[in-house]
């Protein structure tokens, strides 16, 4: 089966993961997936992630990261843009999650960043996902 949108679909897969007390969550990979996790892991919201060539395919393990008493670090992922609605936002308009807490993900010309990022670059793009 085809997945439409394989961001969403990793986005959901890590959630699920994190609902579930699971320590890893495996998913196929692709160069976009691999950016956004580089981004997950640097802002600290996963603790890693790998890719490995089993079978036919390449997959990727997201290794999900708790706290000290088992909480979850991650407590919401939002998907804002999808395959049949793009959402783009100029520099000036950059999300802000959770008053700074959070941080939004951007797809711009010069690559995967964080809404912080773009807008001290003053380069806009499409929004991705909300984290926080």
């Amino acid at each position: 089966m085809t997945c439409t949108d394989p961001i969403a679909d990793m986005l959901t897969r890590i959630r699920n993961g994190l609902q579930a007390n699971k320590q890893e969550v495996e998913m196929p990979s692709s160069s976009a997936k691999l950016e956004i996790l580089r981004i997950m892991q640097e802002e600290g919201f996963i603790t890693g992630f790998g890719t490995s060539d089993e079978g036919s395919y390449k997959c990727v393990k997201v290794v999900l990261k708790y706290g000290e008493e088992n909480e979850r670090v991650i407590n919401g992922l939002d998907i804002v843009s999808k395959p049949s609605l793009r959402i783009y936002a100029g520099w000036r308009k950059m999300p802000r999650v959770r008053d700074g807490l959070g941080i939004a993900i951007i797809s711009t010309s010069q690559g995967v960043m964080t809404a912080e990022s773009a807008r001290g670059k003053k380069i806009g793009g499409e929004v991705i996902c909300k984290i926080w």
